[in-house]
């Protein structure tokens, strides 16, 4: 009998393999980074080969760490970093172009034009997003209008797109020998070419954005057997697949409209579980698909999305070397009391939630003689926990339930003095979990269900422990002192690319 379930995933910086107990303890990890390409201010790319190979050598890796053999898994589930583009052929298996990153802001073009009729909300009543540069659909678009022969092979059926779940599947699964070309309905969610109600590729979009149909994956349930494992997890189910942001609200057991968690990861985002009925955002959040659970009923979330949070730190270790390991920026910020009267908006893709501005540019404000790179590596922590209060405003905005509570996980959250500010520039307690890494969870946990290795979701609810809560030390006034002179900084990215 199966002892395990197990996880792929692929995130922005780096590939993992999980492997979980069935009370969601973590058995075996292996984790491999890959590079980041910038080939012009504002491009960011990955090379899906190296990815596929990264993803070959972590499952290996963590399996021959934990000692555990691929039979003992009950089902593996992938998680990705969502919209991050890829575009293969479907003959040879390989890209005809680098995965174009959610961060990269390459297409402002298409989405301006695709604006000039309908404004930038033209698409939302439909897909629940604005025409922004995150999303997938325009991405696929600059990839068939800019690379050469791309149109020609997609319109003969020869080409196949995905976001980064859909390219491992069709590859674990066995790639040109018959992998299977399937996505999540929380994955199609980012693409902007799904319909909210219909959970289908909407043909209206298609013929906009001069996609063929035939390109497209398969549109799945985020809990379902899709196919078999080759390779190394060889006769394993693969039958989990969430958006690794969706993941982490599964992994974190947020099923009742109402709850809500926090990822603090190269972005952050946070998503609030609405029901089984999309609610539309008047508050700059975006309607998306949280899961589906098999034959249940889809059940839709609000998110926001910040572009960048541990990015800004990867930026001042990488970029700046302020700082020789992330971990260290905890140090340096506390080698000072307070951020020295400055505020760092990190806005370099732009500002995505509550704004969705392409034209912002990062800021640093309020600069003196007397900052130092203590008061940089305070603020750029700060900036995060800003950035959280601006979509927790907009999220109870648009729910009308004011958040009690915020439960949290991703790498950021060991950070304690992040954590510290975050609960008090909120106002209320956060929380993490024992298992902090839910995202890789979340898909274990959707491939289990889907296989009997977990019976039903209270299951997992059951395996949900508290690890650490922050409560909230900061008084009101100086909670909205601070606020006030972060919304005054966020005003002066505005508009910094002339379009």
């Amino acid at each position: 009998m199966a002892k395990y379930a197990g996880a792929i995933d692929q995130g922005t910086t780096s590939t993992r393999f999980m492997i979980f107990d069935h009370a969601g303890q973590v058995v075996g990890i292996d984790q491999k980074e890959h590079e980041q390409i910038y080939p012009k201010p504002g491009w960011v790319e990955h090379d899906p080969m190296e990815v596929w190979a990264a993803t070959q050598a972590v499952i290996a890796g963590a399996l021959a760490k934990a000692h555990v053999d691929a039979k003992d898994l009950a089902a593996v589930g992938v998680t990705n970093q969502r919209e991050t583009t890829v575009v293969w052929d479907k003959i040879t298996g390989k890209p005809v172009y680098n995965a174009i990153v959610w961060q990269d802001t390459r297409t402002d073009l298409i989405c301006n034009e695709l604006a000039k009729v309908g404004g930038q909300d033209r698409l939302r009543a439909k897909v629940g997003l604005p025409l922004a540069t995150y999303f997938s659909g325009p991405k696929i678009k600059w990839i068939l209008e800019n690379v050469a022969g791309a149109k020609e092979k997609a319109e003969k059926g020869e080409l196949y797109f995905g976001n980064m779940d859909s390219w491992i599947i069709w590859n674990v699964t066995g790639g040109v020998n018959g992998g299977v070309h399937v996505t999540d309905v929380s994955n199609a969610s980012r693409t902007m070419l799904m319909n909210l109600e219909t959970l289908q590729w909407d043909e209206e979009i298609l013929k906009l954005m001069g996609i063929p149909r035939s390109m497209l994956p398969d549109i799945k349930a985020s809990s379902e057997v899709y196919g078999t494992a080759v390779g190394a997890l060889a006769g394993i189910p693969v039958a989990g697949d969430l958006g690794d942001q969706q993941a982490a609200l599964f992994g974190q057991t947020c099923f009742s409209a109402g709850e809500a968690k926090n990822t603090y990861g190269t972005g952050c985002f946070m998503l609030l579980n609405t029901g089984t009925k999309p609610v539309p955002s008047k508050n700059g959040l975006l309607t998306t698909l949280g899961y589906k659970i098999g034959k249940e009923p889809a059940v839709y979330a609000l998110e926001g999305s910040i572009a960048i949070t541990g990015a800004l730190v990867q930026w001042l270790r990488d970029n700046l070397g302020l700082i020789q390991k992330s971990s260290d920026i905890e140090a340096l910020a506390n080698t000072v009391e307070d951020n020295g009267g400055i505020y760092f908006v990190p806005a370099f893709s732009g500002l995505f939630a509550p704004y969705w501005k392409n034209d912002a540019r990062g800021v640093i404000v309020g600069m003196t003689r007397y900052v130092n790179k203590g008061h940089i590596a305070r603020a750029a922590l700060e900036a995060t926990a800003y950035q959280t209060r601006e979509v927790l405003e907009a999220m109870n905005k648009d729910s009308g339930v004011p958040l009690t509570a915020l439960k949290v996980d991703g790498g950021m959250v060991f950070n304690d003095t992040l954590m510290q500010f975050q609960s008090d520039i909120l106002g209320v307690p956060v929380i993490r979990p024992k298992v902090a890494e839910t995202t890789a969870l979340g898909a274990a946990y959707a491939a289990g269900l889907a296989v009997g290795f977990w019976a039903k979701v209270e299951d997992l609810r059951a395996n949900w422990g508290v690890d650490k809560t922050w409560e909230p030390k900061m008084d009101t006034a100086k909670r909205a002192k601070l606020f006030d002179g972060w919304l005054e900084a966020v005003k002066r990215t505005f508009g910094w690319i002339k379009q």
